[in-house]
């Protein structure tokens, strides 16, 4: 059915056409301009025409800019020849302008025409038939068996149509071309089935070369501005190693004409008559200093787009740090320096070659864009020092998107769709070996952060010329400021580099003062016989240091991770250990302590047996919906109980993280409350006579409220927050009027009378008064 629509729209167009073509008296200007040249020979492609249709037709929506990418790479394909040639026979560049390897880009407003020239090879009679007369050449077939199957027809020039993609934007194509071993002949065509070649008589001689004329379409006319000219070229071709130029009208110093300076001259003279002054003396001092006067005047000038060097190419020993940061400019669009860079070549099944910054501060959006690739292209994809795309999704992972440069490759190829480039095999190679190459970029920062700290101390015995620079220093500190959570996001998301992300991980401890350490600081200063890496999540270093979940562990000298950031206990549900060392939540059910000997041990199961009618009492008391289970506290030393997470719960920092987010599933976090744990200090002054109060009487109304404040006290405090607010509230009340030793109900309030109340008597009787008159 498809294929039936597509054959009848290209029937309609073709019956339109002819139609048209029919209507003499009322022939567009286009119609006018394409005249049949006297002596002009006429050939017919060796394609069918509803082929060539087929290719507008399913192109109609597509990327149209892309035209221009391919004649410019047809252009330097046609002037790598020639230079080519050149190595061995000098004389076939010719002098003067032929020498001269340049692109040339230029317009005709009034006609609505597009001009490209080049100095390259040129095409003899022969080339042109051979090269422009065959539509299905250079991967075309693949294309429209592709664009007929509903595949991607957005970049047409990545199935190799190169040339033919002219007709997305012009209607009728002259192709002017002088080779040296012939004549210069002028090929056109309007796509209808048939091209025309004759001798060309009315152009003015090329010497060598190509000039290509696009009548463009009315729907086409944005590519007659200079500025979308010089858009595409920037875009697409901004790395070609010859030059190209597009013809721009500015504004220039051009010198005064005799006769208009003598005029002016007498004109100031004059003026100065008038005024009284002579100035001879000084006139002929400043004469010999004097520059010739000049006006502002607008001209068509050669304005050079691609002053960007392709600086992979070559040998990095060979680059300038000047250069890598102009480079890195123009391929960012970004005004500062980068942090780092990294150009290499990659040799194997697929070879590339690569320049890769890392910025020195993050895109402003980066994270809040984080899963809108197309918002912040990274990586520039060039095949042949052709543009291709910055919309590769698959070549670089979404916690490296804030890389910039390009990658080049030789070997990939251009005949396939978007979406198949993105799914080819070589492509995942590339994006294997970027991925280590950069991670290895940020370690060797992590490395000389390291090292600057070993070459500080008193006894290092670092030599001067092996000593790593202080900007160096620096560096990774910098990095770990901008793209941290880019790192914790990397080790949630890339299972394969998880342990290599682990290492560049940054974290304050109640050790480390101001100074940030790795998990690997952490565990060379572990305790003695410590197995577990302690941790805990608040909103800031200051509650977590001063929270009772870390009471004993700072007690006995246990170093502690501060996790502040929102992403960190996201990475601590997919790490739970790095080195064979397990990570511990504070806040947690079961935390264990090594260092317990047997004495204390004996205690707390003697403790434990002690309390446990009234933990049950306090859980019951409390609600089971509210709390999982009441338990004796080996974690606590001046706080009476706290409420910790169950082992597969959510902990309070985690659940304040989650009830933040806009789509909360309400089953998930009703499980959650249901792990809560309420864990009692049993030394405490407070528990003990809870405990002797409820042994007297269970049922004492005094004792229930107690039992519910206190565990809802210890909510708050453990950073959980309280549903019931109004009980809460009410029992906070109680509690003061007890302290304050009221007696009665605090609702009990009587209304004062108003102090107008003999006013008020009076006024009614008055009105009392008028109602018997009236």
């Amino acid at each position: 059915m498809k294929q039936f629509t597509l054959k009848f729209f290209v029937f309609t167009v073709f019956a339109a056409s002819l139609y048209t073509s029919c209507l003499s008296s009322d022939a567009t200007p286009a119609d006018a301009s394409k005249k049949v040249r006297s002596g002009s020979e006429e050939y017919t492609f060796q394609a069918e025409v509803n082929r060539l249709m087929d290719i507008l037709v399913n192109s109609l929506y597509s990327n149209k800019d892309v035209f221009l990418r391919e004649l410019i790479s047809n252009a330097c394909d046609a002037m790598d020849k020639i230079r080519f040639l050149s190595l061995t026979d000098k004389n076939v560049l010719g002098e003067g302008d032929n020498a001269k390897l340049e692109i040339k880009i230029s317009l005709d407003k009034e006609k609505n025409m597009l001009y490209i020239q080049d100095r390259g090879i040129g095409m003899t009679k022969v080339d042109l038939i051979k090269n422009l007369g065959t539509i299905a050449k250079s991967g075309t077939s693949a294309f429209l068996e592709q664009a007929q199957k509903g595949g991607d027809v957005n970049l047409i020039g990545q199935f190799g149509v190169g040339f033919y993609s002219v007709y997305l934007v012009s209607d009728w194509v002259e192709v002017i071309s002088k080779h040296n071993d012939d004549k210069q002949y002028i090929w056109s065509s309007s796509a209808d089935g048939s091209f025309t070649i004759v001798e060309d008589t009315e152009n003015e001689a090329l010497g060598r070369g190509t000039l290509i004329k696009i009548h463009l379409k009315p729907e086409a006319l944005e590519y007659i501005e200079e500025s979308k000219l010089k858009e595409l070229v920037t875009r697409y071709s901004e790395f070609m190693n010859f030059p190209i130029y597009i013809q721009t009208l500015k504004e220039v110093d051009v010198p005064i004409e005799d006769d208009e300076e003598d005029k002016e001259e007498e004109k100031a003279d004059g003026e100065e008559e008038e005024d009284g002054v002579d100035d001879d003396e000084d006139d002929s001092s400043d004469s010999e200093d004097e520059k010739p006067a000049t006006r502002k005047e607008k001209q068509l000038v050669w304005d050079l787009v691609n002053d960007n060097k392709a600086i992979w190419l070559r040998k990095p020993s060979e680059v300038t740090k000047e250069e890598y940061d102009k480079f890195y400019k123009a391929v960012s669009k970004n005004f500062d320096e980068a942090l780092t860079f990294s150009h290499f070549k990659a040799e194997g099944d697929i070879e590339f070659k690569a320049v890769l910054f890392i910025p020195s501060t993050a895109p402003f959006d980066f994270y809040d864009k984080y899963y809108d690739r197309k918002s912040t292209p990274s990586i520039k994809l060039y095949v042949r020092r052709v543009f291709i795309s910055d919309d590769v999704a698959e070549l670089l992972p979404k916690y490296l998107a804030f890389v910039r440069g390009i990658v080049d490759s030789d070997t990939l190829p251009l005949q396939v769709s978007r979406e198949q480039l993105q799914q080819h095999d070589s492509l995942k190679t590339i994006k294997k070996k970027l991925v280590r190459k950069l991670l290895d970029i940020i370690k060797k920062m992590a490395d000389d952060e390291l090292r600057c700290k070993e070459q500080d101390e008193p006894d290092s015995e670092v030599e001067e010329g092996d000593k790593v620079s202080d900007e160096d220093c620096k560096k990774f500190a910098s990095f770990w400021k901008q793209f941290g959570r880019a790192i914790k996001l990397g080790i949630i998301e890339d299972t394969t580099n998880r342990n290599r992300l682990a290492k560049l991980l940054r974290f304050k401890t109640s050790k480390s003062g101001d100074e940030l350490i790795s998990l690997d600081d952490y565990i060379s200063n572990m305790k003695e016989g410590q197995k577990e890496i302690y941790f805990l999540g608040g909103q800031s270093e200051k509650d977590i240091a001063s929270s009772p979940y870390v009471e004993r562990l700072l007690k006995k000298d246990y170093e502690v991770i501060y996790f502040t950031d929102v992403l960190d206990e996201y990475v601590m549900q997919h790490m739970t250990e790095y080195d064979d060392k397990k990570f511990s939540d504070a806040s947690k059910d079961e935390l264990k302590m090594r260092d317990q000997d047997e004495k204390e041990s004996k205690r707390d199961k003697a403790l434990k047996e002690e309390f446990k009618d009234f933990t049950k009492w306090w859980k019951k008391t409390v609600g089971e919906d509210k709390v999982a289970n009441v338990k004796v506290s080996s974690r606590l030393l001046t706080t009476p109980c706290i409420v910790v997470a169950g082992k597969y719960g959510q902990s309070a920092n985690m659940e304040r993280i989650t009830k933040a987010q806009a789509f909360q599933d309400p089953s998930r976090a009703s499980y959650m409350r249901s792990q809560r744990v309420l864990e009692i200090n049993p030394r405490h002054p407070l528990i003990k006579g809870l405990k002797d109060k409820v042994t007297a009487d269970e049922a004492d109304p005094t004792s229930v409220s107690l039992a519910k404040l206190i565990f809802e006290t210890a909510m708050i405090e453990s950073g959980f927050q309280v549903e019931d607010t109004k009980s809460f509230s009410d029992r906070v009340y109680e509690l003061a009027k007890d302290g304050l030793g009221l007696t009665g109900s605090l609702n009990d309030i009587e209304e004062e009378a108003p102090d107008n109340e003999d006013e008020t008597a009076e006024d009614a009787a008055e009105d009392a008064e008028v109602k018997e008159e009236l």
